[in-house]
């Protein structure tokens, strides 16, 4: 999705326009994003995958309002990128612990295995780019990857949707999810260690 971000602009700032005139900020609209990923969690916990991959879509379109609005109206800052990037953190952590509660099958480990190997893989996603940044051991913002938090969430609400039908199928996302965040932090940092000398030092 990072390499095509230019083709989601003109939709960016349609969905900026239309959101805008609701009143109300970017911050408020990314703090809004918490409310439907705690209702998500509640039916991932009483294994109502439906409502829960809708809650999550909903959760991640409201994360697409934020930014959008604050660019359409010029309010784009450092506080509303910083507070975006927590948030983001914990609404996958709380669909995450929505998850744990789950009752899933087992696909070759346990499905909370998964779970733990998926969290950690997502975090450290974050933190090599942050890392990065703070010992300037990269020029420009690291972006891009093999996944990406919003391929993740994407991926994630059609694992849980297919629940609906069979739950291995999202005990299977899971593992791939889990597999594929690791790999995009280990992708991080491979980055960084080939960066140049300079940097390095």
């Amino acid at each position: 999705l990072y390499k095509r971000r230019d083709k989601f602009s003109r939709s960016s700032e349609w969905i900026g326009r239309v959101f805008g005139k609701f009143g109300l900020s970017p911050n408020q609209w990314t703090l809004l994003s918490l409310i439907p990923a705690l209702g998500c969690a509640y039916f991932l916990i009483n294994s109502q995958f439906l409502y829960a991959a809708v809650l999550l879509f909903i959760s991640a379109f409201l994360d697409v309002i934020d930014g959008s609005v604050a660019r359409v109206k010029g309010k784009t800052t450092k506080l509303g990128a910083y507070l975006d990037t927590m948030i983001d953190r914990y609404v996958e952590a709380i669909v995450i612990f929505g998850l744990m509660f789950s009752e899933l099958p087992w696909f070759f480990i346990s499905p909370y295995a998964w779970l733990i190997f998926y969290l950690f893989g997502g975090m450290m996603t974050t933190y090599a780019k942050a890392a990065a940044k703070e010992k300037g051991m990269v020029k420009n913002e690291m972006s891009g990857g093999l996944l990406e938090r919003a391929e993740r969430i994407g991926i994630l609400t059609v694992g849980i949707f297919l629940a609906v039908y069979n739950r291995i199928y999202l005990s299977v996302i899971i593992a791939f999810l889990a597999i594929f965040t690791n790999l995009s932090a280990v992708q991080r940092i491979a980055i960084v260690v080939s960066s140049p000398k300079k940097l390095r030092k």
